[in-house]
């Protein structure tokens, strides 16, 4: 049997390749959009891919089942639940695809959504008595378990979704042998749990042991567990549910439209009739100069899930990039079923050169300048865009706490007569933000370098909160 995980950091998404070296058959597990390494892979080590699983319809992306359906024929297994547009086959409790010295059963596992399905892996050539492995998609994580509330708004209640979680669990997984492995779709930086783990891996066994959801407790006591303290869904997160349910373009015929260079002229036009500007390149280029009203999410960070949180899907995206960057800003948005980009600005920002009344700067701090202003009579509002959480933990001093995704609608609590120094963690949220509020009129705003974690080493002192 060959194996293979794909793990994806962006996305915090993990993929799987499983193939029979004897029928030189294989399958693809929860496939990110961009299906080239899949197809690389397969052609590597001499296997065919037939077929393509979802173990349910994803929320935070846009899977690949319907490009590997046309590129290679492969047919889409879904659980027994699932409703959707284009033809796959439904699997229940206990059914079975075998191929070679590879024996997949499936298990139905609702709870992190209604069609759920873990699929449990045996290696034939070495044991057919215990399976190597099962593949949980978002029902069990390593350190924690899916979420039950993303689906409340799709007829199901996040108490009857737990319900559904926790009998999965404990019928379905759980008694599984402990040597088993777990490979589920998602790691740390998911929002698809609340705490899971960094590594990408692991054992039945350690996680009955660990798993702080897996520790013997009543089915009450496990829904108040679950549903509490969950993080704050990204609004795209509703849309790719749907759309991982339809029948949709492929992320190659999206590219063909997409990928369209446009004069400064064209994206000043297209800035009038409604375009959103979104410029990709990195914090410190950003603010050394840009295009005024675009805004900054760079790739170097949580690009995709960011622009899913921030932009309007409804309303046309123009990309400024640096040459040579600009299809993997458009695949990006892309593999979240953002496919509503315009094109983007041919020659990035150096078609600007004529044209400096278009282009803004934003001015940029240090800590240890900032530790000198704040004393003073005319001292900034220092804005702390991290999730309240982070700020609650440790934070400098009087600042104000206004998460990345809730600005747009509170900058009213902001001055505008008076010098506002915006910080995250590290710099990448806070050039967001600074973005964001330039767009929204002010002109006082200041970014702070390497962000919290800048101030920390520089002024331990002042660091307030839980942990501070």
């Amino acid at each position: 049997m060959f194996f293979k995980q794909f793990y994806l950091g962006c996305l915090a998404h993990a993929s799987y390749l499983i193939g029979d070296e004897e029928t030189k058959t294989a399958i693809v597990v929860d496939p990110q959009r961009d299906i080239e390494q899949y197809l690389e892979e397969a052609r590597e080590q001499n296997l065919e891919i037939r077929h393509v699983f979802l173990t349910h319809f994803h929320a935070d992306f846009i899977a690949g089942h319907l490009e590997l359906r046309d590129r290679v024929g492969a047919k889409i297994h879904l659980g027994a639940r699932a409703d959707a547009e284009y033809e796959f086959v439904p699997h229940s409790d206990g059914d079975t695809l075998a191929f070679g010295k590879v024996r997949l059963d499936i298990l139905e596992t609702p709870g992190h959504t209604p069609e759920g399905i873990s699929i449990v892996v045996y290696d034939l050539a070495k044991r057919t008595d215990a399976p190597y492995a099962v593949l949980t998609g978002d029902t069990l994580f390593i350190g924690d378990v899916g979420r039950p509330d993303l689906l409340a708004s799709f007829g199901a209640s996040a108490v009857e979704l737990a319900e559904m979680l926790y009998d999965s669990l404990h019928d379905k997984l759980l008694p599984l042998p402990d040597e088993t492995m777990i490979y589920p779709a998602h790691g740390a930086g998911s929002m698809c749990g609340k705490s899971l783990s960094t590594d990408l891996f692991s054992t039945m066994g350690e996680q009955r042991r660990y798993n702080y959801a897996l520790k013997p407790m009543s089915k009450k006591d496990f829904i108040q567990l679950v549903t509490a303290g969950q993080p704050e869904a990204p609004k795209y997160f509703s849309h790719d549910a749907v759309l991982n349910r339809k029948e949709r373009p492929t992320l190659e015929e999206t590219l063909e439209t997409e990928l369209k260079p446009l004069s400064l002229d064209q994206v000043m036009e297209m800035k009038q009739s409604g375009a959103q500007l979104l410029d990709v390149r990195d914090a410190a280029d950003f603010a050394g100069a840009h295009l005024a009203g675009s805004v900054n999410i760079g790739l170097g960070g949580s690009y995709a899930t960011w622009a899913g949180t921030l932009l309007d899907r409804t309303r046309p995206i123009v990309l400024i990039a640096d040459p040579g960057l600009e299809q993997e800003a458009v695949m990006r948005l892309g593999r979240i079923g953002f496919d509503n980009v315009a094109g983007y600005l041919e020659g990035g920002m150096q078609a600007l050169e004529t044209r400096p009344d278009l282009v803004r700067r934003i001015d940029r701090i240090t800590a240890p300048t900032l530790a000198e202003r704040l004393p003073s009579p005319e001292s900034p509002l220092v804005l702390d865009v991290r999730k309240d959480t982070e700020w609650q933990q440790k934070h400098i001093g009087e600042s104000l706490n206004i998460p990345l995704n809730h600005l747009a609608e509170r900058s009213k609590e902001l001055p505008r007569d008076r010098p506002v120094v915006v910080h995250c963690g590290t710099g990448y949220r806070s050039s967001i933000a600074a973005s964001l509020l330039e767009k929204q009129g002010f002109d006082n705003i200041i970014d702070l370098v390497g962000g919290f974690n800048a101030w920390e080493k520089c002024c331990p002192d002042n660091v307030s909160g839980e942990n501070g």
